[in-house]
């Protein structure tokens, strides 16, 4: 199953019912205290309610002031089961129980009643169900109960079969005019529904909560969760096999039992009748391993510096975003982290971010990160950034697509965090550009080191304006706050009509040191060499200057993987493998690129012209 999106109500600072639609990679940003760990934790307290437990005191306080005890938080899943087994050896489906809701998503509501010490939980599906009576309560009749009411509407006995429960309620369903579906409230931990509950579980995903909290114990949870997850990701991923070894120890344990009670029929018929072999629990495979990191000199990792323990965590997400990229059957999971930033160099942080970014490309994964730092916003498409902020009315709300998200960021946060204070900023379209800029400039300086390495470089910072806001970032000059030059580059697109040549003209206008570049090419990545991308892909390529590289990369890598053709996906399908080409390009590609392959690819000169004019306007 996949989460789409989340809704809480009551919860700490959010008040009122709020979603929050969630991406592959969710980044969500605001203030110190705005509520970005209180969706985390919310997550972490709806799927495992251990790291963090729910507690009283997590509700609203307006709530609690208006007299109301309870706290919500629902999960919206797609991607499902295709089955669901509430009869054994007699599936079923979601869609024949009726346990969708109106828009064909799976809602689970966990509701916790604060009352007590310890909030109580009860277990909901929301779904669009039938309300008729006599129709609406089948989930919860036993097998007694639903033949009674089969029998009470009158329905023939050959309609169904008395044995399975879902043939009776599809009988008793079928029986009426109309079923007058309506948004309903399914409990689904108690009576017969808890059948359905407990198949359901088996196929939600895996969260994993990464606190930014430093916890000082030999047990550090930076270090260790990270383990537990490769264990649990290993169990879950072997689940077939170790079920294949469960049901042989049952079967070898079980015939034992039955030989044993063989025996004691002979000596006591009465005692043995009473008797059956149960197995009470399935085993937990988890408690079984226990996995660790042993630190150098045995020096405990929690005495280790702070950095150097986020440091494990780091690498620990780099290698599993390389071992999902290259397996298909990884179980879902959801990755959280809470403030990255923290504690970690400015190079390091980059790399976490990529990592982060190479994890929500693969299959079945999901990652949500917290940052109050907007520069780490900015190494992220505009579509993943999620604004925690806060109404007229003092309500905490989350923002997302919206179109001018940029800009709100930076009214809220201020786009550079102190000390940095740049000599020149260099504007780009988005996070992709901010790599190859980087990337190639580093390159470029090792052979003409009067050129800026960009990577290096403190006397620059390169923003992505976010294709979608960057006329309304250059009309507005919501930068001119900082008080600092800027020298722009866009990508051409158009030869014939170019988008932003308004908006070049605009900054050309400003004078002084600022300045603004069109590539000369379709976009930046024209200007990568084709032998660097088939070292990278596996595959050769052919393309113009004016040629759409990033597609080209995803529709030649498709058709060589896949027997569905390019032309039959849809939109959405096109645009994420476009974006995962576009973003291996930029930074895999633009790391193998010699000195000589970036003066073939660009004849002219152009990026070198850019870099001159960077190196002027810094001097």
């Amino acid at each position: 199953m996949r989460i789409k999106s989340v809704k809480f109500k009551n919860f700490r600072c959010f008040r009122n019912e709020t979603i929050v639609n969630l991406n592959d990679l969710s980044v969500f940003i605001g203030r110190n205290d705005a509520g970005k760990s209180a969706i985390l934790e919310a997550l972490e307290i709806f799927f495992n309610n251990s790291l963090v437990k729910i507690e009283r005191d997590d509700l609203n306080v307006d709530a609690f002031a208006a007299g109301e005890n309870t706290i919500e938080i629902s999960c919206i899943f797609d991607q499902l089961p295709t089955q669901l087994i509430i009869d054994a050896a007699n599936p079923t489906s979601l869609q024949d129980e009726h346990l969708l809701n109106a828009s064909g998503d799976l809602e689970i509501k966990k509701l916790f009643t604060c009352g007590a010490s310890v909030p109580k939980e009860k277990v909901f599906i929301v779904a669009n169900h039938p309300t008729i009576v006599n129709g609406n309560d089948l989930l919860l009749l036993k097998k007694a109960e639903l033949k009674a009411r089969a029998t009470q509407l009158a329905i023939p006995p050959g309609n169904y079969n008395g044995n399975v429960n879902s043939t009776i309620r599809r009988a008793i369903w079928g029986s009426f005019a109309a079923l007058n579906l309506g948004q309903s409230e399914i409990q689904v931990d108690k009576e017969e529904a808890k059948e359905a509950w407990d198949y359901l579980r088996k196929w939600m995903p895996q969260y994993a909560l990464f606190k930014s909290d430093r916890e000082s114990n030999d047990a550090d949870k930076e270090v260790t969760d990270p383990m537990k997850i490769a264990v649990n990701s290993a169990i879950a991923e072997l689940g077939p096999e170790l079920a294949a070894i469960q049901q042989r120890v049952m079967t070898k344990a079980i015939d034992v039992a039955n030989r044993t009670l063989s025996k004691l029929q002979e000596m006591n018929p009465a005692l043995a009748t009473q008797l059956t072999p149960d197995f009470k629990t399935d085993p937990k495979w988890a408690s079984l391993f226990s996995l660790t990191l042993s630190s150098d000199r045995n020096i405990p990792i929690n005495k280790r510096g702070s950095g150097v323990r986020r440091l494990i965590v780091l690498n620990f997400f780099r290698a599993e975003a390389e071992r999902r990229r290259n397996e298909n059957n990884s179980q879902a999971i959801i990755y959280a982290f809470e403030e990255p930033e923290n504690s970690q160099h400015p190079n390091h942080q980059e790399m976490l971010i990529k990592a982060f970014q190479e994890l929500a490309e693969t299959d079945n994964t999901h990652v949500l990160i917290t940052t109050h730092n907007p520069a780490l916003a900015g190494l992220v498409n505009e579509e993943d950034l999620r604004l925690i902020t806060v109404d007229g009315r003092d309500n905490a709300v989350v923002l997302d697509n919206q179109n001018d998200i940029m800009r709100m960021i930076a009214n809220t946060l201020g786009m550079l965090p102190e000390p940095l204070k740049p000599g020149l900023l260099i504007c780009v379209e988005g996070p992709n550009d901010v790599v190859f800029m980087k990337n190639i400039s580093a390159t470029i300086h090792q052979n003409r080191i009067d050129l800026p390495d960009l990577s290096a470089n403190p006397k620059v910072a390169i923003f992505p304006l976010g294709g979608g806001t960057l006329k309304d970032w250059v009309t507005q000059d919501y930068l001119s706050g900082l008080g600092t030059p800027q020298f722009h580059i866009y990508d051409l697109d158009d030869a014939a009509n170019p988008q932003y040549v308004g908006q070049r003209d605009v900054v050309r206008a400003r004078g002084g040191n600022n300045w603004a570049e069109l590539t000369v090419k379709r976009e930046i990545e024209n200007y990568l060499h084709a032998d660097c991308i088939e070292e990278v892909f596996g595959f050769p390529v052919r393309f113009g200057d004016m040629d759409d590289v990033p597609e080209i990369v995803a529709s030649t890598q498709h058709d060589a993987a896949s027997p569905n053709p390019w032309n039959g996906l849809d939109p959405d399908t096109k645009k994420k493998k476009i974006s995962n080409a576009k973003r291996r390009l930029n930074s895999d590609v633009t790391q193998r690129m010699t000195w000589a392959q970036i003066q073939a690819a660009d004849p002219n000169g152009d990026i070198v012209r850019w870099l001159e004019g960077i190196r002027d306007r810094l001097q």
